[in-house]
């Protein structure tokens, strides 16, 4: 009866430290996503966990009416047992972590959605790197959401299409792991006169620069057909419908 009890009160108390620390949204083990492809990974992550707990819990507790029917009551064990399921259920689905994609997965499915695995597999990389590197990798997140954005709808053999992939799902996390590679005490050391921090750094800036070329390029169309219906919308109720009716009357 006393262990019981006791692991009862230590699992009670682990799933409560699990509980609060995803309340928190786990900030004090992890920062933020870096772009909202990764925080909609993370987001249906925990709509999947909830959703998991409801059926866990509403199980238990039909389980137990049956039980109770059954047997004329469940009584004190009766009680533990669900208590300790319940307990068990909380820590089990809480500590399941969101599936970082491996680097072999990145460049697979639909380029859009893509995209979304390499802000993720970006954030796992992070701590890893050098904090103006770190820096660069959390501004690309907003970089690729606009370029997601602009990738809905396109073709996926479009040459902008391939042009992402072999970007953003090749060459970006090559050039991360071929640096994680290297032994931490040689990072800082210059090789043909530059560091590796400095060369991954340099890299990730040249990488930023052209996700935001390629954006520019992708939405060349929408802005192009923008200022076409804007200039109809001037002719037709501005400037332009106001001398109109003067060319025809002079005609």
């Amino acid at each position: 009866m006393g262990d019981l009890t006791r692991d009862s009160d230590r699992i009670m108390r682990e799933a409560r430290v699990i509980r609060d620390d995803n309340r928190l949204g786990g900030r004090h083990r992890r920062e933020p996503s870096i772009g909202a492809g990764s925080a909609k990974i993370r987001s249906k992550h925990l709509t999947k966990k909830l959703v998991q707990l409801a059926i866990g819990l509403v199980g238990i507790w039909v389980a137990a009416g049956i039980a109770g029917a059954i047997l004329n009551g469940i009584g004190f064990w009766g009680v533990m047992i669900a208590f300790l399921m319940m307990a068990l259920l909380f820590g089990g689905v809480l500590t399941q972590k969101v599936k970082v994609p491996k680097r072999a997965d990145i460049n697979k499915g639909n380029v859009q959605q893509m995209v979304g695995r390499t802000e993720l597999w970006l954030e796992a990389q992070r701590p890893a790197l050098p904090p103006p590197a770190a820096k660069i990798v959390s501004d690309m997140g907003v970089q690729l959401d606009a370029l997601g954005l602009q990738l809905e709808g396109v073709d996926q053999n479009h040459p902008k299409a391939r042009e992402v992939r072999s970007l953003v799902g090749e060459q970006l996390p090559g050039m991360i792991d071929s640096y994680r590679k290297i032994p931490p005490h040689l990072r800082t050391e210059k090789r043909a006169g530059a560091t590796p921090d400095e060369q991954l750094t340099d890299s990730l800036a040249k990488i930023s620069g052209e996700i935001d070329s390629i954006t520019r390029q992708l939405a060349e169309g929408s802005l192009d057909d923008l200022a076409i219906k804007h200039r109809y919308l001037d002719y037709k109720f501005g400037e332009g419908a106001e001398t109109s009716p003067q060319l025809e009357h002079k005609s």
